[in-house]
């Protein structure tokens, strides 16, 4: 017989319609899962944010609200997204949402391995630290 946690169901859509209209922080995040090997979260964002990169995991983003751009790698390779689309880049792939048209922008991100919420390095130091990088909807 399975565990409880050896599965779950979830609905994004609704998740995302729960986060609140501004924050401090440039995301808001609420993990699905959270396990070792991936995680799994919504995220909703409130402003553009810088060049940045994870060190320690790949990253893909399911666009499931909003419109903006976003490039990775370097500026020169960015384009708009909106919903429906996958943005994946690895570990240490330097990204940024620079412009955002239409919102809520918000994604379901899948990391692997799991993303530890303080691994975010900003090209610019004086763009933000983990702090003011991302917060939890619950926190």
């Amino acid at each position: 017989m399975a565990n409880k946690q050896d599965y779950a169901r979830f609905r994004p859509h609704e998740i995302a319609q729960s986060f609140p209209e501004s924050a401090e922080t440039m995301l808001l995040d609420t993990y699905l899962t959270d396990e070792a090997a991936a995680s799994a979260r919504v995220f909703r964002v409130y402003r553009e944010t810088p060049p940045h990169y994870h060190a320690g995991s790949d990253e893909y983003l399911y666009v499931l609200s909003g419109r903006g751009t976003f490039w990775m790698g370097e500026a020169a390779n960015g384009g708009e997204f909106a919903p429906g689309e996958l943005l994946f880049f690895k570990r240490g792939t330097v990204h940024a949402l620079p412009a955002i048209f239409e919102g809520p922008v918000v994604f379901l991100s899948f990391d692997t391995p799991r993303r530890d919420p303080k691994d975010i390095i900003f090209v610019n130091p004086e763009d933000g630290t983990p702090e003011s990088f991302i917060g939890g909807k619950d926190k």
